[in-house]
Formats: structure tokens, C-alpha cells, sequence
């Protein structure tokens, strides 16, 4: 048996399948698109907390940076929600075997982790993605988040809800502009 390959899963060897792995595992342009977001970001946030409730506005700071030799990247935000101190955290990705932007996002307000996916549009400077959440009051819901890339120094980030109702509601608009 020597000088053979050891067929493995779907006729696979190891070592073609590890060739994929390496293969898969590389960034890409998708993976370049997310670094132009890269930085330190101040924020203004209006959000809704009910239709045609009062819009809330606040402000923050983003800290993003790319993790994982470029693979994902990372959002440390601190602000304020409602008054009250608001902290969060992001992980976005694009995975190479899906085809799909991935994301995960916990904060200061939930003990939950939300995780979204998505695609861009063909000009790469909009990506959509979707989730679904049991918002302890409302239920379960689906959620669409939309991030505009407008130019290397601001992007649009919003955030919609659909309950059982059926009718999506815009719940957040995020701008960002990057610090000098």
C-alpha cells in the first residue's frame, strides 16, 4: 500500500481535502471590501422603539479592525442607549464556502447573540443580511440589517423589524464617519 492515497470522505484524500481547506481559507476581495472599513469611527445612532414612537438619537464610537490575517472583521462599539452606558460587539466575515457575508453581534442590552447573513450588491458597496430574534416583548421576528459603504470615510448602517404582524419597520440608522 505504499505510494497510495487513502480515499477518504466523498473519495476525498486527505491531502486534496486539505488543499480545499487552504483554499477556502484565503481572503479575498470580499474580505478586502470589509477592511475599507477599518478604523475608528465616531457614530450617530436614531432608532425607533416603537412605529411612529419618538426617534432617540445618541452617539458613540466604533473601534474596527481586521482579525484573523484579514479573514473577519472585528466591531468594539461603546455608547449610550436611552440614556443608560451601551456596548457591543461584532464579528463580520464573508465565507468563502457559502458565498455569504456571516455575522454575529452581542451588547450590553441582551444576553442573546444574533447572527446574520447575507450578500452585497454587485457593485460591492451594499450588503444586506437577515436574522431572526425572539424579542422578548414583540416575539419572534425577522431582522434585515443594511450597511451602505458611501466612501472610505462614512457608511450607512441600518437596521429593520418584522414581526408577526408582516410589516417591516425601520428600527435603526447608524452613521458613521471615520476620526482623522
Amino acid at each position: 500500500m505504499t505510494g497510495e492515497k487513502k480515499q477518504g470522505i466523498n473519495g476525498m484524500d486527505l491531502q486534496t481535502r486539505m488543499e480545499k481547506y487552504n483554499e477556502l481559507g484565503k481572503p479575498g476581495p470580499h474580505h478586502e471590501l470589509l477592511a475599507r472599513m477599518a478604523g475608528t469611527w465616531s457614530t450617530r445612532t436614531l432608532s425607533w422603539m416603537e412605529p411612529g414612537g419618538p426617534t432617540m438619537e445618541s452617539t458613540g464610537v466604533s473601534e474596527q479592525k481586521m482579525i484573523l490575517d484579514g479573514r473577519f472583521l472585528q466591531q468594539d462599539f461603546s455608547g449610550e442607549m436611552m440614556g443608560d452606558k451601551f456596548i457591543g460587539i461584532g464579528v463580520t466575515g464573508f465565507d468563502n464556502h457559502t458565498r455569504k457575508f456571516v455575522s454575529t453581534w452581542m451588547d450590553s442590552m441582551s444576553t442573546a447573540i444574533m447572527y446574520f447573513e447575507g450578500e452585497a450588491d454587485a457593485g460591492g458597496k451594499t450588503i444586506t443580511q437577515t436574522s431572526e430574534f425572539d424579542d422578548p416583548f414583540r416575539g419572534p421576528m425577522k431582522w434585515r440589517s443594511v450597511t451602505r459603504i458611501v466612501d472610505d470615510h462614512t457608511h450607512l448602517f441600518e437596521m429593520f423589524g418584522t414581526d408577526k404582524s408582516g410589516k417591516e419597520e425601520r428600527m435603526m440608522e447608524i452613521t458613521y464617519t471615520r476620526k482623522p
